[in-house]
Formats: structure tokens, sequence, C-alpha cells
């Protein structure tokens, strides 16, 4: 299991502080500071995993509950409407986000905004979030929003526009808390349900044509 770079100017704190508690002869609190650096680190564990199965399939970009399942018009998409599946994680998630799909990314967008709770409705609307947006080879576009939440404080995505990514690659994460959109053309079958868990690169998601569950 790989840990996320961005780990490392939360962890290193509480390294130190024990640390410093341990020279002062507080081997308990020292012992105290190493169990919630431990606690930080696992936030931004990124266990690797693998898919085998059907390259048509999309795949869940984040770990997390699906809180709902909607259809909607996205204009920062295109035009026509999208189903869109909504995955709040908690603080017990893997925070990384993978790539769902193979393609070239059309569009990596930040924006500035609030920090309301992931779980309220105007969320995507209103908080601070990242849009990336990927067209797959046979020109389908897929969308990913990256949302904080109110503990959050920041989205972090490593892809540019113009990169050509493969599906389950690390696309970035967000730090404590959030919630992570996927958009999926509506003519697709969505897999998961209102309730489900999902695994980021590992649960089937979408996939082209078909009745969704």
């Amino acid at each position: 299991m790989k840990i996320a770079k961005e780990a490392w100017p939360f962890v290193l704190p509480f390294v130190f502080l024990a640390g410093l508690l341990f020279v002062l002869g507080r081997p308990g609190l020292a012992a105290a500071a190493l169990v919630a650096g431990l606690l930080v680190l696992l936030f931004f564990r990124d266990p690797g995993r693998a898919y085998e199965g059907d390259v048509g399939i999309v795949l869940a970009p984040a770990d997390g509950l699906v809180t709902r399942v909607d259809t909607i018009e996205d204009a920062e998409l295109g035009p026509g409407r999208y189903h869109r599946i909504v995955t709040f994680l908690s603080v017990f998630d893997d925070h990384v986000q993978r790539v769902p799909a193979a393609g070239e990314v059309l569009v990596s967008r930040y924006a500035r905004g609030r920090k309301v709770a992931a779980f309220r409705e105007d969320a995507g609307d209103v908080n601070e979030k990242h849009l990336t947006v990927i067209r797959r080879p046979d020109g389908d576009v897929i969308g990913v929003r990256q949302i904080a939440g109110l503990l959050a404080r920041r989205v972090v995505c490593y892809l540019n526009e113009g990169d050509h990514v493969h599906r389950g690659q690390s696309m970035g994460l967000i730090k404590f808390g959030s919630r992570v959109d996927l958009l999926v053309p509506e003519s697709y079958r969505v897999l998961v349900k209102k309730g489900d868990r999902m695994q980021n690169g590992a649960t089937p998601a979408a996939q082209p044509g078909g009745e969704s569950r």
C-alpha cells in the first residue's frame, strides 16, 4: 500500500511532537502523538487495486457511500443529459481518487468555493471543487467532480488537459472529508444504487447501453 505524498506535511508535525515529548519525559503523550500521526497517515493511504474486467466498464473514482443517483444536465460537460453518481467519503474512507475510464483529458478545472457539509444537496454548486472531463476513444464524455466538504482543506488533481490517462491510475485526492460526483452519458447503464459502497478503481459503476439498476 502506498501513501500519497500530500500526507507528510500533516504527519511529520506529530512525529516531531512525539520526539519532543519523549525527550521531556512524557512517554505517554509521545505515544498518543504517534498514534494520532498514524491515523492521519492512514487517511492518505493509496491501496493498489486492479480491475481486469470489460474495458467498456466505467469504474468508481472514489471510495465511499453512494448517496444519490440521478440524471441531470451539466453545461460544463456539454449538451445532453448525464447520470450522476454521488459518493460521500467519510473520514474513514480512502481519499485518493482514480481515473474511471481511459481517454484524453479535455478539461481539468479548479473552482474556489465555500466549505459546507459535503452531504448537502447544494455542496456541488457552492463548494470548492475540481472538474475533470475525459473523452473516451469512442467519443463518449465522462466527468469527475471532486468536491471539498466541511473539513476538507484542499482539492488536489494530478491531471492536466491533453493528458492521455488509463483506467485506474491515481488522479488526485481531497484532504479530510469530501464528495465525488461521477457523470456518465444518459445512454449508459448505471450499475450501482443509493446505499451501495464503492471502492476506487475496483467497483464497476456504469457501462455503455442497457437499463440502469
